[in-house]
């Protein structure tokens, strides 16, 4: 089957703005954030002036000198596009072996694939396609024999990509590994939520993090959760299996859906944008950056992380 535009629709769930509505409007440039409706008196010098109809943004350099020693709780990752770009030439090329074998006719091109990721999870990725665009002859008929269709498929797929990450053809992003290294120094709780397989997943962290990393992080993954993102289930259940307050918790995530689900859960976010994201809209971020990054070219660290929490700029 050839590749085909889709048009896919998704719920919406309730806005977490209450919790939020203090919360920084923070965008970046390369090494740099903007700072959007500072007040004057904090960043301006007397001479300038800033009405409510104008709209002023400036630039600061992100330094960990800027700013306190406020630490959140906890740091969660989500996994794919965040510790690892995987979409384009991780997942999708390992659902496209996966259909190659089984002879299904089936192949997700890079734009058709960048709309399916809309879409939360392998399963319901591929559920939503075929209920689309038609079934494959090989799938069964009746609704319950499909779940077990698309369940093997599912598990072949993540067998393909976990060989991908253990023979390392996918790295990391930059500055993950020096952020994880700094919140695990600082005694700051470290998570990863994501709906990918929580094999996958598993995979990611201890093939590329390393053990030592990997014995002190938590992965919530999967089907742990009924519902998943833009849902905020997962990140709600990693605050409360963690012991800490939403609102102590900063979340790395790359995607819209992500963010989404995020603020949902009473977080703070930030967002390193990845290859098939990088148009979204990320309005209600609290932080926006191409990547976290490693020194000399970092984008930010642990100490700005801490510096989103007290609120310092008001939108």
């Amino acid at each position: 089957m050839a590749s085909t535009a889709i048009s896919l629709s998704l719920p919406t769930f309730p806005s977490s703005s209450s919790t939020v509505k203090a919360k920084p409007s923070i965008f970046s440039h390369p090494h740099l954030f903007i700072a959007k409706n500072v007040p004057s008196s904090s960043l301006f010098s007397s001479s300038t002036k800033i009405t409510k109809q104008i709209r002023t943004a400036f630039k600061i350099k992100c330094s960990s000198a800027s700013f306190s020693n406020t630490l959140p709780s906890a740091l969660l990752f989500d996994c794919d596009g965040v510790l690892v770009d995987t979409e384009k030439d991780g997942h999708r090329v390992s659902f496209n072996d996966t259909f190659n074998e089984k002879e299904l006719g089936v192949t997700w091109g890079v734009d058709l694939y960048g709309e399916l990721l809309k879409i939360g999870g392998g399963k319901e990725r591929m559920t939503a396609y075929f209920n689309k665009t038609g079934w494959p002859d090989k799938a069964p008929k009746s609704e319950e024999e499909r779940k077990a269709f698309i369940a093997s498929l599912h598990k072949r797929k993540t067998e393909l990509f976990m060989a991908l990450i253990e023979n390392r053809l996918l790295p990391l992003r930059p500055g993950v590994a020096k952020l994880i290294d700094q919140a695990l120094g600082e005694g700051v709780k470290v998570a990863v939520c994501s709906t990918s397989n929580e094999k996958a997943v598993s995979a990611v962290v201890s093939c590329l993090l390393g053990p030592e990393r990997a014995e002190k992080i938590q992965i919530f993954a999967g089907d742990v959760v009924p519902r998943k993102k833009p849902d905020p289930a997962i990140y709600t259940l990693a605050a409360n299996t963690l012991g800490v307050e939403p609102s102590s918790c900063v979340v790395v995530e790359d995607s819209a859906i992500g963010l989404a689900a995020a603020k949902a859960a009473g977080m703070t976010c930030i967002v390193t944008k990845s290859g098939y994201t990088a148009d979204e809209d990320f309005l209600n971020a609290d932080a926006v950056f191409d990547c976290i990054g490693d020194p000399p070219e970092e984008r930010f660290d642990l100490a700005f992380c801490g510096s989103l929490l007290e609120k310092q700029y008001v939108s």
